[in-house]
């Protein structure tokens, strides 16, 4: 399939009630997806800390964490059916998920297919605040997701920032990008941002960046969100002029929609004005002969 539209959230989170109430948004932003018939929608990392509203907010968060865990499972089989019923495929965002063998957390995102099933790509690399406060733990493995749209690797928020792991993605064979982030303020943002677009043109792939918006005003720990979905390209001339596709409005609840054509994708990487994904073997062997030369 060379063609294909893909939809990135502006996730609004707000306290809620009730599992219903969280499940209801999901469900009718799901539903709006497939109406505009996207094949690929991008949930948020973090959005499920909604959840944490239907708990004691005044615990420790390193305790909350772990108790927004619990609802792992009911979140699992909501996607799964969602992705199902709708035939399309959903990045769901992250849920902290509990080992019970080890005792330790991660921060996981969940990748639904058309059938129900899924796949899980942990986040690798902790920010502060996950791994001193919330004492969340690393992932050791990535993964690319080889689907009928194509093949895609999911970089969650911070992992972005880390050239390496994306680079590693595309040599083996992914044409896309999905980085689903929740950063509390502009600057937060904006490294994850302009991280999102250098990975879109050194590896001259397609980045889909779904982010929180809203505020949780009980919960310290996300009692404020900066966002901004986007759906980068390559910057060269088949692509978008600024190398944007398509943005929302910071800060604004919406949904980012775009059509992306993967065999334009695979023409640059041929035919670019530059090629950096295959000159990227010749950097590999000029750092190894890094020198420092005193003058």
């Amino acid at each position: 399939m060379n063609r294909v539209r893909v939809a990135a959230l502006q996730y609004y989170i707000r306290p809620v009630k009730s599992f219903q109430e969280f499940e209801d948004q999901v469900r009718g932003l799901v539903e709006t997806a497939a109406d505009y018939g996207s094949r690929l929608l991008v949930f948020p990392e973090y959005f499920t800390l909604q959840l944490l509203t239907l708990n004691d907010t005044q615990k420790p968060i390193r305790e909350q964490v772990r108790e927004l865990a619990d609802h792992a499972p009911a979140f699992q089989g909501l996607m799964a059916e969602l992705a199902r019923e709708h035939e399309l495929y959903v990045v769901a965002g992250t849920i902290p998920v509990r080992d019970d063998e080890t005792r330790k957390v991660y921060n996981d995102s969940f990748v639904f297919a058309p059938s129900g099933a899924h796949g899980v790509q942990g986040k690798l690399h902790m920010t502060r605040f996950e791994s001193e406060e919330w004492d969340v733990s690393p992932r050791s493995d990535l993964k690319v997701f080889d689907t009928k749209l194509g093949r895609f690797a999911v970089a969650v928020c911070y992992d972005v920032e880390f050239p390496e792991l994306v680079r590693s993605a595309a040599r083996k064979g992914a044409d896309l990008l999905v980085v689903p982030s929740c950063t509390d303020d502009r600057r937060g943002f904006l490294r994850v941002r302009y991280c999102a677009q250098a990975r879109a043109i050194e590896n001259q792939m397609y980045v889909i960046h779904s982010a929180t918006v809203g505020s949780l005003p009980m919960v310290p720990a996300v009692h404020l969100n900066w966002g901004q979905a986007s759906i980068l390209t390559p910057s060269d001339f088949p692509f978008a002029r600024d190398g944007i596709l398509a943005e929302g409005e910071p800060n604004q609840e919406s949904m980012v929609i775009g059509d992306l054509n993967l065999e334009t994708i695979q023409e640059s990487r041929t035919f670019g004005t530059v090629l950096p994904l295959l000159d990227s073997a010749r950097t590999e062997e000029l750092a190894g002969r890094v020198s420092v030369e005193a003058l």
